[in-house]
């Protein structure tokens, strides 16, 4: 038996600037990494790419200035709403100087006491202590201050209301703030409203078109093509993108199945090994402590190989050793439990015997062991190698 299970590496690689040739890169990063490091690529291996330099190599962005032009030919109004928007520096508030800079004013709803990634603007307990009842009732800015004054960011240090009014009013845009966690409150002041929710924005974005809604539109729906030459993403248009400069977002990758299958093909014929291959964002796992849900993107991995799809199919061992062979000690428990897993069904879906197991996407378990190894800072290993994620306790 082997005496060790999954291990995740970071590989360094070059700076990506855009036209660069990523997959031969990548191919490159990782065999160069296995000779200095020693260490053998296996079958089943998974190389992972995060989606900042696949995104940064198609040279995919888009300027405020596009963003604030996609605004204006798809709404063709001075005035919209826009709900639920995340809190955050990096991820929202490049998208808001564009969208203010397309319209003279913007009725801003805000989700609260948090938004849908969990970035808290009060805590559970600061409502309560208000007598505040979130489900129903509607706040002015005014009463919020009343309410809970000027609090910060636990660990960003940011009110993010004044942060927002301030960058929509240096764009010469007036805001008016609400605090509500109905979709359905912003019909009453404006019928065309932009959705800037991630995952729940097929629902808002339902429920404002049967309550009538005009215009009715969501991030996903801006900069889903080209704008005089700039980058863009078809299926996700601005969800998923980050602050690149004061004046230019980076999108979510638009191309990458040619990407994963090129540096697949790759690795096969430099070491005759049949590696699985993705490009992932963030890992989609939740901070005790700040309460923040990692996944501001929508989905975690955009692009991957075949062999990636689906959910794993595994036995829990401890309810083996504690119920089925209870009375097996040593080596006999131990060889029990391998011929257990050796025999498993190949749907074990329901079964008492997958209890505890994690019931994920291989893709999101993946993505956040792979977004916790390369980190979100100066690490520089943007690739992750993965190796024995696909074994077991009988793998020899």
């Amino acid at each position: 038996m082997r005496l060790t299970g999954v291990t995740s590496r970071g590989i360094r690689c070059p700076i990506i600037k855009e036209g660069d040739d990523l997959a031969n890169i990548v191919t490159e990063s990782v065999i160069n990494a296995s000779k200095e490091e020693n260490f053998q690529l296996h079958d089943k291996d998974v190389i992972a790419i995060t989606e900042s330099i696949v995104a940064r190599s198609e040279g995919n962005y888009v300027t405020v200035d596009d963003i604030a032009f996609d605004i204006k030919r798809k709404f063709k109004s001075d005035e919209i709403g826009l709900v639920f928007p995340i809190l955050s520096r990096n991820r929202f508030s490049i998208l808001l100087k564009g969208i203010a800079r397309g319209v003279k004013k913007i009725y801003l709803m805000l989700s609260y006491p948090s938004d849908e990634v969990g970035n808290h603007l009060v805590s559970l307990d600061d409502i309560d202590s208000k007598g505040v009842n979130p489900y129903s009732d509607v706040l002015s800015l005014d009463k919020w201050r009343q309410l809970f004054g000027y609090p910060v960011h636990e660990f960003t240090g940011i009110d993010y209301i004044s942060f927002y009014q301030k960058i929509i009013n240096d764009e010469g845009c007036d805001v008016e703030f609400i605090f509500a966690n109905n979709p359905r409150v912003i019909l009453n002041y404006t019928k065309n409203v932009l959705a800037a929710d991630i995952h729940t924005r097929f629902r808002t974005k339902r429920i404002l078109k049967n309550n009538g809604g005009e215009i009715i539109l969501g991030l996903d729906d801006i900069c889903t093509e080209s704008i005089s030459g700039s980058g863009y993403n078809s299926k996700y248009g601005l969800l998923g993108s980050n602050l690149a400069t004061g004046e230019k977002v980076k999108l979510f990758p638009e191309s990458g199945d040619a990407l994963v299958h090129k540096v697949q093909e790759n690795i096969k014929k430099l070491t005759n090994k049949n590696v699985e291959v993705m490009v992932y964002g963030d890992g989609a796992f939740k901070d005790p402590q700040g309460k923040i849900w990692e996944l501001a993107d929508p989905v975690v991995s955009p692009f991957h190989t075949e062999g990636l799809k689906g959910t794993p199919n595994e036995l829990k061992i401890k309810y083996l050793a504690d119920n089925e062979f209870k009375d097996l000690k040593g080596e006999q428990l131990t060889e029990a439990i391998k011929n257990k897993i050796d025999h498993k069904a190949s749907d074990l879906k329901g079964t008492n015997q997958t209890l505890g197991t994690t019931p994920r996407q291989i893709t999101d378990l993946l993505g956040s062991l792979c977004d916790l190894t390369s980190g979100s800072g100066d690490k520089g290993t943007p690739v992750i190698l993965v190796q024995g994620y696909f074994d077991n306790f009988s793998s020899k």
